[in-house]
Parts: structure tokens; sequence; C-alpha cells
């Protein structure tokens, strides 16, 4: 199912795949894949072979979880994280959704053998044959953790400052270009993202992240896929996106809320040079062809979004006919 889902949806230009755990420690939530094991990466291998016979092209995103994870999916063992500090996120475990605890701190040891394991991922994810990599440093996740000033209280190499705090995820990009060029990783950062007591999008943190992307503009990326604000939350999306052409001057790809129509404004701004659909390619598989010739979106069943089987996930037919 899952090759044949991603192969419906080809059409897309380039694919960026599910967040995809690169160790057991990484593991967050339940019924979501990993590229850890060789199974796993055979799994892989026939979802890109899929893709490519249907003329698309995908990136397998790498990700984990941290401090965001839960002991049910460690065997009674807490997560860890960059400090022993609460996110307080949910994780979504097999006896259902529960809370966030005071995770351990990791080692500095720890930490090198978790960057490993994105070396690790990335090798496997190379073997799967996928045209690329994205590093998951979004939204509540390790990466994204360590970024964090009220989550990262460190005082070795990757806390004590923003640059230092940025470390972490300059490791992982460096782990994973000596398997593939750099120009084929991508990474993907939320800088407004606003959730719970521990990320909020407040002065400091914006301008950390500036810096960020100016770093970044010496690592020769595929691309930075950078997430816009939130639509309720009063914050600008043009001026979010006008802010990161200031600082970053590699590709961009936009994201979270984007119509045909904003999309298309954007791209007309030359604030971003693509443009990425998440929850619309549910429902609609098609969606190009759907934006190309004005047809009009489906709705989809949230009930049945990856419940574990074809309703909901493999039986939306194109507006052509079904699959």
């Amino acid at each position: 199912m899952n090759a044949t889902y991603y192969a419906q949806r080809a059409g897309a230009g380039l694919i960026i795949s599910e967040g995809t755990w690169v160790s057991t420690d990484a593991i967050g939530f339940m019924n979501v894949p990993g590229i850890y094991t060789d199974a796993q990466t055979a799994g892989w291998t026939k979802v890109t072979e899929a893709v490519h016979s249907a003329g698309g092209r995908i990136v397998s995103q790498l990700g984990h979880a941290g401090a965001a994870s839960h002991p049910d999916h460690h065997g009674g063992r807490l997560p860890a994280g960059p400090s022993a500090i609460n996110p307080h996120e949910m994780s979504f475990t097999p006896d259902g959704p529960k809370d966030s605890l005071t995770p351990r701190a990791l080692s500095a040891a720890e930490i090198a053998t978790t960057i490993g394991t994105y070396r690790q991922a990335a090798a496997n994810a190379l073997r799967a044959e996928f045209d690329g990599l994205e590093i998951h440093a979004q939204v509540s996740h390790l990466v994204a953790q360590f970024l964090n000033p009220r989550l990262n209280q460190r005082t070795d190499a990757y806390g004590g400052s923003g640059e230092k705090r940025a470390q972490f995820l300059l490791d992982i990009v460096d782990a994973v270009s000596s398997v593939w060029g750099s120009n084929r990783i991508g990474i993907k950062l939320s800088p407004y993202w606003n959730h719970g007591p521990a990320f909020t999008a407040d002065a400091e943190t914006m301008d950390e992240y500036d810096q960020l992307l100016k770093r970044l503009n010496a690592s020769n990326l595929a691309y930075l896929h950078l997430l816009g604000p939130e639509p309720d939350t009063g914050a600008g999306t043009l001026t979010a996106f006008t802010r990161y052409r200031a600082h970053y001057r590699g590709a961009v790809i936009a994201n979270l809320g984007f119509t045909q129509a904003s999309g298309n404004e954007l791209l007309e701004r030359q604030l971003a040079d693509a443009v990425s659909f998440g929850a619309p390619f549910i429902a609609n598989p098609d969606l190009v062809d759907r934006f190309t010739h004005g047809h009009p979106l489906a709705a989809g069943n949230r009930d049945t979004y990856f419940a574990g089987d074809a309703e909901g996930y493999t039986d939306y037919p194109a507006v052509t006919g079904s699959y």
C-alpha cells in the first residue's frame, strides 16, 4: 500500500516522504516507518521503484522525536533530549495519546551515536534508491529541540549560544553529506512554530533562525523547506518569506496552508522556488492535474487519515477515474 500510495502521487514532481525514524531511539509515534533496518530499506526500495516507474522523484525525510517521545516506545526507558526539560508535547502510543515526560539529557557520546544513526539512515536511503534526503528539523522534534533555548540548556559544544545550539544540525548535515552530495540534501525548518510553552516564535528565536539561515548558505544544499506561520497567528506569510529571502540565497520550498492561488502569488513575488502541499494530496492524488485543469479538489475524510488500511489512503480516485 505504501508503494501504491506514493506512486499515485508521482505527479507532484518531487515527493518528500513521511518523517522516517533513523533508529529505534528516534521513535516517538506508533505506526511510523523507519529506515534503520535491512527490511525497512527493502520496503522503501519498492516505494522508490514505484515512484520512478510513474515518472516521479522522491526524497527520504529523516526524523527523530527526541524528548517528544514517551517511555512506552522505548521499553519503559525515558526518551532523551538536549537537556532534562519536558517539552510538554503529546506522543501517540499503542495505548493512545500520552503526555511527554522529563527526558534524559543526551551525553556527548550519545550525541555522537545519534549523528551516526543519521549517517547510516542516509546510506540506507541511498541503497533504497531515493533521489535525495531531507533532514526533519521542524516543529517539536529532536533537531528543533536542540535549536530551542528553552529546551537546550547545555553548556558544552551543543549549547549556551544560538551558534552552539545549531551545531547538532550542522553536524548531521556533515554526516549525511559524507554519504550524499550536499546538493541532494534539504532541511525542513519551522521558525514560526508556536506550540505549548517551549516553542514560541519570539524575537530571540527568530533572530537565531535568521543567523542559522545565513550559516546554511555555505552548505550548498539542494533546498531549505521552510514553514510559514500558522494562518490564524496574525503573522503574515508574505512577511515571513520575505524575511527568509533576506537571509538565505539558495532554493526555498514554502510550506503550510497554501492554496493554488496563494502558492502562485509567493512564486510570482520570487519569495520561494517551489511550494509544497501536504493535506490536499491525501484526497487528491492527482493534485497537480486538478490545479492545471481547474478541477475542484476532493475533500478528505479525516477520520480515515493513515488509519492503517486502504480506506482513506489508496482509494481516493483521480478526477478522470479510479486507479
